[in-house]
């Protein structure tokens, strides 16, 4: 399903970068030659609807409501004032009743409280900010909280929800990426000088900074030849050996660089480039295998299938022509 109209809900109190992050993936772009959507800001409490407050000390205003929001393709909590405050209940049922007809229901960061308050997240796997996720667990139990990852999408991919801050970015482009493909993705992350595509799975929180990590400079030269080379067979110790580390000190530098592990790692660099490579050439299955480092046509439509849903000719099919 490719949406037309996204609702974004704000509120007294808000953060203008998390208002931000879904306006500047989403606004319209046909001029560019990429997807347009009809984007809509919607107060999610009518009595701000004047002046709605936000963080840095400047108010903004909209016209629509939260009527606006009910025939939307896709509505997004951009996030939440407080995680110990309990959302209001309009904005509660505007929430379960997008999800009852079939809309996709985005929370992003603390906006995540708000999608568990409505009670779509029972039974299902979500994620929030790293600082919320005691308060979270102890107050939504029936949700099967992933604490460390940056996005989760859950229900088919109907309830989304992301990490803060710039995760809500990675969040919002892997939308994208599936309903118009990678390369779509990729287009509009160049536009926002962001990163392309960061995993799910990635951790939320790095310790070290990249530009601080030890060894980060050599080991950054490395991801970047790897990612060249995916055609390659590495291993752990062999990209341990080219970086001239033992293979406990690469491991631990690794993780601390990137917040996942060589294996998440380079699957995630496969699986993206076999992306491009089904959008944007017509080679066979197994010549897309080789190329992106699986191995095996098989090995790839197994990897394919279990990140995606679907399989690599059928992802053809839909996103080739895009």
């Amino acid at each position: 399903m490719k949406p037309q109209t996204i609702a974004v809900l704000a509120f007294d109190g808000i953060s203008p970068f998390h208002l931000a992050v879904p306006c500047l993936v989403f606004e319209d772009r046909a001029l560019a030659g990429l997807p347009s959507y009809d984007l809509k800001v919607c107060t999610g409490e009518p009595a701000q609807q004047d002046a709605m407050r936000t963080t840095a000390g400047f108010a903004v205003r909209t016209p629509l409501t939260l009527d606006d929001a009910k025939g939307a393709d896709v509505l997004i909590v951009p996030s939440w004032r407080d995680k110990d405050e309990r959302p209001p209940t309009p904005m509660v049922a505007a929430v379960r009743a997008a999800h009852e007809r079939g809309a996709t229901v985005v929370g992003l960061c603390l906006g995540a409280f708000v999608l568990a308050e409505a009670g779509v997240l029972d039974g299902r796997r979500a994620t929030t900010h790293w600082s919320a996720v005691d308060v979270f667990a102890k107050r939504y139990p029936r949700v099967e909280l992933l604490p460390d990852v940056l996005y989760q999408d859950a229900d088919d991919g109907r309830l989304v929800t992301s990490a803060g801050t710039a995760a809500g970015l990675d969040c919002c482009l892997q939308l994208v990426r599936r309903w118009h493909g990678a390369e779509v993705a990729n287009r509009v992350a160049r536009r926002l000088v962001v990163a392309p595509h960061r995993q799910g799975g990635q951790a939320q929180f790095i310790e070290q900074p990249l530009h601080d990590a030890p060894g980060g400079d050599r080991l950054s030269a490395l991801l970047n030849w790897a990612a060249a080379h995916l055609a390659e067979a590495h291993t752990l110790d062999s990209l341990a050996e080219r970086a001239l580390m033992s293979r406990r000190t690469f491991t631990r530098r690794f993780r601390d660089l990137t917040g996942t592990t060589v294996g998440q790692w380079l699957l995630g660099q496969r699986l993206a480039c076999a992306q491009r490579l089904l959008e944007t050439t017509r080679q066979p299955v197994e010549t897309v295998a080789f190329q992106a480092g699986f191995g095996s046509a098989v090995s790839l439509r197994q990897h394919f299938s279990k990140a995606y849903r679907t399989s690599p000719s059928a992802y053809r099919a839909l996103f080739a022509r895009l």
